[in-house]
């Protein structure tokens, strides 16, 4: 989990109890799996019995730093990043201790000391200490200077860089964390430190999880993995972390669990001895789905995901306890079609569904040579010619599931 580390850092944090901290951008009102990498290196930290401060950029959040962008982005108004940093603190109390002990997790946010330095105090008082060649010697200023970075952004590692200082002289915050992306934003922390008190801080970073594929860790085609259930459901969440590769399970169960080195070894060759089992994705979709959304929602998320291999009344059962949302998600891209509920309520004859008000098949000649071939399903649960659909068959009492085969779904609407 460690990118860079600072020289003698090692030793401090082995030798002493210490307090140390990590930013989070409230650009949004959930953190994402993301920003998982932090969290954990924070669990982590606490676990040995250091004293973790969360700094929430309620100031730095309407400025923007430019690490790892390729441009500016839209800044915040004050009230959205208020109601941003509300969500955000619920959300990191599900991993972090909060019980006002020794080493209890401290949430700050720097708006408040922020808030009162007016600007000629900020660049007489911090700026006179940090040389321009120092700041733009930056990578992340660096690589945006042919395209243009405003004056806004490239004076973000200065506000970071006083972010430690403050938390430094009031809170004895000796170390800096945080993603690969923010070493120079934490250097410069060190160096006011050293220059405007003579003292001497820390700084470690995590690598950026990048997935096996070269893609951007955390992402889908449909955006982000939030933390957030009204964000990215419990079943879509649980759904990333059982579909990952082999090769990114093995490197996302060394980060994202508690599990003892001797207990994740085990576990990766036991994986690698039956490969068709998938153990590195299962145990790391329960234990992360557990851990953000709680023991219910995995046992229903994994419940859903297998309703694909469920056959007959099982089947049946198990698709008529889904929600209207998590069936649309199981079924995401599955072709639809509308019709009245009156035609069901009177009683529809399966060749009408698969023909006339779906046109999930061509005609009834088709229809009827499918079900002749038993390879036609309604709800899971193979039809015969006989076969009535009454609103009894309906799951979530408007939709009707058709299927031909192991792999062709359709859907009906009844509305």
């Amino acid at each position: 989990m460690i990118h860079d580390i600072m020289p003698k850092t090692e030793e401090l944090v082995n030798d002493n109890k210490i307090s140390g901290y990590i930013g989070f951008d409230p650009t949004s009102d959930s953190l994402h799996i993301g920003s998982l990498v932090q969290i954990m290196t924070l669990v982590l930290f606490q676990k040995h019995g250091h004293k973790p401060y969360i700094l929430v950029g309620g100031a730095t959040g309407m400025v923007g730093d430019p690490s790892g962008k390729s441009k500016e982005r839209n800044l915040l108004d004050e009230k959205e990043l208020n109601k941003n940093i509300t969500a955000i603190q619920k959300q990191l109390s599900k991993f972090l201790v909060f019980d006002n002990s020794k080493n209890s997790a401290v949430i700050v946010n720097n708006n408040d000391w922020f808030k009162n330095f007016n600007f000629l105090d900020f660049i007489r008082d911090v700026g006179k200490h940090i040389t321009v060649n120092y700041m733009m010697s930056k990578d992340s200023v660096k690589k945006r200077l042919e395209n243009g970075i405003s004056f806004t952004e490239f004076s973000y590692q200065l506000v970071q860089g006083y972010d430690f200082y403050w938390l430094f002289k009031n809170h004895n915050c000796l170390l800096q964390l945080g993603g690969s992306d923010q070493w120079g934003n934490i250097v410069t922390g060190t160096e006011l430190i050293r220059r405007i008190d003579g003292g001497s801080a820390y700084a470690i970073t995590t690598p950026l999880v990048q997935k096996a594929d070269g893609k951007k860790f955390g992402k889908t085609e449909s955006g982000n993995i939030w933390l957030d259930p009204k964000k990215t459901s419990p079943y879509k969440f649980y759904q990333y972390w059982i579909n990952s590769s082999d090769s990114d399970a093995e490197n996302y169960i060394k980060i994202f669990t508690l599990f003892s080195k001797e207990k994740i070894e085990d576990l990766i060759t036991e994986h690698k001895t039956n490969p068709g089992f998938r153990i590195l994705q299962n145990t790391l979709a329960k234990y992360i789905t557990t851990m953000i959304h709680g023991e219910d929602q995995y046992l229903a998320a994994k419940e859903a995901s297998s309703i694909l291999f469920k056959k007959g009344n099982d089947a049946v059962i198990a698709l008529k306890s889904l929600s209207k949302d998590v069936f649309l998600e199981i079924f995401e891209g599955v072709p639809q079609a509308e019709i009245n509920k009156d035609s069901v309520s009177k009683g529809m004859p399966i060749i009408n569904a698969l023909v006339e008000s779906s046109g999930f098949l061509k005609s009834n000649g088709e229809a009827r040579r499918a079900i002749g071939e038993n390879s036609i399903s309604l709800n899971k649960a193979k039809v015969d010619l006989d076969t009535i659909i009454t609103n009894d068959d309906l799951i979530d009492d408007k939709y009707l599931l058709l299927q031909r085969g192991k792999k062709n779904y359709f859907i009906i609407l009844v509305s």
